[in-house]
């Protein structure tokens, strides 16, 4: 970058370049409201209860507070950090058809290592998003009917199924326990799949 006689940075082409070369990801900025249905990552699909200015830590900021529908939960989130969080709005009825595809896929490579497993699995959930997080329960259900689970896997695998059971209820406007009936039964033909693994 370079810059003017008082030394203020002049934005050039070739920062630009460099931007771009670096692939560095803009975050959307969605504005939510109260009855928005929302998926906030490793919680899973929730609504929007309040939208209000609270003081918090000796500042004021508004916040969105969300309810999470399989555990009534509810959580805060400041709203200029919403995008941030990875907070997004539930899938529609087309994408729920594309995750149910991916439940279907053969199997993905993971490491044997369970504690690289583990991380590997950890680190898709926390992305929020939906088609990384039916990998993971494509990737543990044959693993888990196979040879077992270690217990954190297995933690793992019942709350990525519940939370996967949760966000497509909101788009064809089926109720949980519909979802969650559908979604077993495309495990079961997961179930038949032989993992295939990585060093």
């Amino acid at each position: 970058m370079t810059t003017n006689q008082g030394g203020s940075p002049i934005p050039d082409s070739t920062d630009a370049e460099l931007l771009e070369d670096l692939e560095i990801p803009v975050l959307e900025n969605i504005e939510f409201e109260c009855g928005d249905n929302v998926v906030y990552p490793h919680h899973g699909a929730g609504q929007v209860l309040k939208k209000e200015v609270r003081k918090m830590f000796g500042s004021e900021r508004e916040y969105l507070t969300i309810k999470i529908l399989h555990n009534d939960m509810t959580v805060m989130v400041p709203c200029e950090n919403a995008a941030l969080a990875g907070l997004r709005r539930v899938i529609d009825e087309e994408t729920v058809l594309k995750v149910l595809a991916v439940l279907q896929a053969d199997v993905l490579e993971m490491p044997k290592n369970w504690n690289r497993r583990f991380k590997h699995n950890r680190d898709k959930m926390k992305t929020g998003d939906i088609f990384e997080l039916a990998e993971v329960v494509l990737n543990l259900s044959p693993r888990d009917h196979e040879k077992g689970l270690s217990t954190g896997e297995k933690q793992m695998f019942v709350k990525a199924k519940k939370i996967l059971s949760c966000e497509p209820m909101y788009a064809p406007e089926m109720e949980e326990d519909e979802a969650e009936e559908h979604r077993e039964g495309l495990l079961l033909k997961c179930e038949t799949k032989v993992a295939v693994t990585a060093k």
